[in-house]
């Protein structure tokens, strides 16, 4: 049998920090840590090296985005470790920051998708995994945002579905049954939106990850 995902949990909120850990517990996650504030957050991630952080954006000591700044450092210093942050509401420029130039093992969820205890649990073993999870929301609005963005013009409404898809970690198999469409049908979309997207031939899960970079880096930032 594998070894439980590892984690460390910051959050402020004590019933939801232990909310959270008695949620990952239930589907076999090992919490190895829980931290109030980001201070706290990076020494622990630091010193426990999990394989995925699951964070608040907005924590003490600033009750900013001190929690962000917390994932940036982590992601950092240890490249290995997976960041899922959860965030009250979309702040697109908080996700751009986050991912930087590397989404492999990063994710960004709305607070509320904890309650959507297969989503959530998907994405945590996601990025834990080194996989990319993006909100739905956000990647909806990332895209429903880009009616001048002249790469993205180029893509049919089926080939901005499977982005979308793309975007939020699916596998093509899990495109395709969101999709209700073939699996082949769903290659032949990805195939499609390497080359209009002016990807180079290369490693497929590399282009997957410039795929959604090339369009969150076009978003408009915004504070």
């Amino acid at each position: 049998m594998p070894d439980s995902v590892r984690v460390v949990i910051a959050e402020d909120d004590v019933l939801l920090r232990e909310g959270v850990a008695r949620l990952l517990a239930e589907f076999d996650f090992d919490v190895v840590a829980q931290a109030a504030d980001a201070e706290d957050l990076v020494r622990k991630a630091l010193a426990h090296r999990p394989d995925v952080v699951v964070a608040d954006i907005h924590m003490p000591p600033g009750l900013g985005d001190d929690g962000l700044h917390a994932a940036i450092q982590i992601r950092q210093q240890r490249p290995d470790v997976g960041v899922l942050i959860l965030s009250q509401s979309y702040e697109e420029h908080y996700a751009q920051q986050l991912i930087g130039d590397r989404a492999e093992g990063v994710g960004y969820l709305l607070k509320e998708r904890v309650g959507d205890v297969e989503t959530f649990v998907d994405a945590v073993h996601r990025v834990a995994n080194g996989g990319t999870a993006l909100d739905p929301e956000i990647v909806a609005r990332m895209l429903g945002r880009r009616a001048h963005d002249r790469p993205l013009d180029r893509l049919s409404p089926r080939e901005h579905d499977v982005l979308a898809a793309m975007a939020e970690g699916k596998s093509n198999r899990g495109i395709a049954a969101a999709l209700s469409v073939s699996q082949a049908a769903v290659e032949k979309h990805v195939t499609g939106i390497f080359s209009k997207l002016d990807l180079d031939p290369a490693d497929t899960e590399h282009r997957r990850v410039l795929a959604v970079l090339a369009y969150m880096r076009d978003t408009p930032t915004h504070a």
